[in-house]
């Protein structure tokens, strides 16, 4: 059996066949990231390589290996996608034999030659597009994220009361607001009583004519700026017009995630705490659980495992997080690790515990997530709803 090693780049890529000794067989070729390229790398192995099987490593540099990946799979090939962290401690290890460009595809073959790697698959298509979804969606929620915070530093100059006038400012009702009337000055402009028909309507009879005479006395006293009003008026009512754009498109997006999660019979929603939305993010980071040998596997992928300080006797206790794996992975554990901490559950119960050994929140979060891991592994592996143990 042969392996090539291929070195991903955006436009380039460089491949090195080696066989089941670690001999290089002929010299490392480059091709281009196109039709045209991955065909001159089929000729070139073609040319050393006659009946013998070939399998293919590469790593899974951003999103560049997809088509190469795409490409070799339907011409039948395997093909074993690697994390680059996989690679790093071989790389230590060639650094003297290998000083030229072919190194890291050297490397990445050396990798799958002693088997020490776990793959990302491509896998079908509707995990692919869950997946693409997915991180859509977080690149969006970061998005709505960052245009909050520059609406807030614009209030804080413009209208600096107004945080305390709504338990939340990006409730329904405080969100309208803003839409229609950015500044004190615009708020004074209005009637009370019409102000007080406008918080009725859209916080369902919630607020009302008590609400609008607080809004309006903080808006006549209120210690904003009162020069360059206008460009300031403008700035906001356009990020508030982007936050509630992006917004809906989220709403829309939760549906199309939805529709694509509900044809894998997945039973992570049966965590308390997990939405669809939130399973789907989890389930399509993971993909295929097989993939994983155990929980702790897992765990590592996510990269919520702690690092290990040793020195001779001295181990430390206060070890911080990796933070290696998928990023994507990690923040959907957590964020449904916090969310699972709300709920009456034995997570809920975990969580308490920890904060009544005086842990932080965050640190009692994060052992949250790690055990909420190792039920994620077991609901993927047994494929049946989450019952908690007794």
């Amino acid at each position: 059996m042969y392996i090539v090693g291929i070195d991903i780049g955006k436009n380039n890529h460089e491949a090195t066949i080696i066989d089941e000794t670690g001999v290089i067989i002929g010299k490392s070729i480059k091709f281009a990231n196109s039709h045209s390229g991955a065909n001159k790398l089929i000729e070139h192995i073609l040319r050393h390589i006659s009946d013998s099987p070939v399998t293919f490593g590469l790593e899974a540099t951003g999103h560049y290996w997809l088509s190469l990946y795409s490409f070799l799979l339907e011409k039948g090939y395997t093909i074993n996608v690697i994390n680059p962290i996989q690679s790093d401690s071989f790389r230590n290890l060639y650094i003297r034999q290998t000083k030229n460009d072919t190194k890291d595809s050297f490397i990445i073959a050396e990798v799958i030659r002693f088997g020490r790697f776990t793959t990302t698959q491509l896998a079908d298509d509707k995990l692919l597009s869950l997946r693409q979804l997915c991180r859509y969606r977080l690149s969006l929620v970061d998005s709505v994220s960052e245009l909050k915070c520059r609406i807030i530093t614009i209030l804080d100059q413009v209208f600096p009361e107004y945080e305390k006038l709504f338990s939340d400012t990006w409730g329904i009702s405080s969100k309208r607001l803003l839409e229609k009337y950015q500044t004190p000055e615009d708020i004074l402009g209005i009637d009370t009583s019409e102000l007080a028909n406008f918080l009725k309507e859209h916080s369902r009879g919630q607020l009302g004519f008590s609400k609008a005479e607080k809004i309006k006395d903080a808006a006549e006293n209120s210690f904003g700026i009162k020069v360059a009003q206008n460009a300031f008026k403008f700035q906001l009512k356009q990020l508030i017009d982007q936050v509630l754009f992006i917004e809906e498109q989220i709403k829309a997006l939760d549906e199309e995630i939805e529709f694509y999660y509900n044809q894998f019979d997945c039973h992570l929603a049966s965590i308390p705490g997990i939405g669809s939305v939130t399973a789907a993010i989890i389930l399509s980071e993971i993909g295929d659980i097989k993939r994983f040998k155990n929980p702790s596997s897992l765990v590592a992928f996510a990269g919520i495992d702690p690092t290990v300080k040793q020195s001779g006797q001295f181990i430390a206790n206060n070890n911080k997080m990796s933070k290696r794996g998928s990023p994507y992975l990690r923040r959907a554990l957590f964020l449904a690790a916090s969310t699972c901490t709300l709920h009456v559950s034995p997570l809920n119960d975990y969580y308490n515990k920890k904060r009544s050994e005086g842990k932080h929140h965050l640190t009692a979060v994060g052992a949250v997530a790690h055990k909420l891991t190792h039920i994620v592994f077991a609901i993927l592996r047994d494929n049946k709803d989450y019952v908690p143990m007794k």
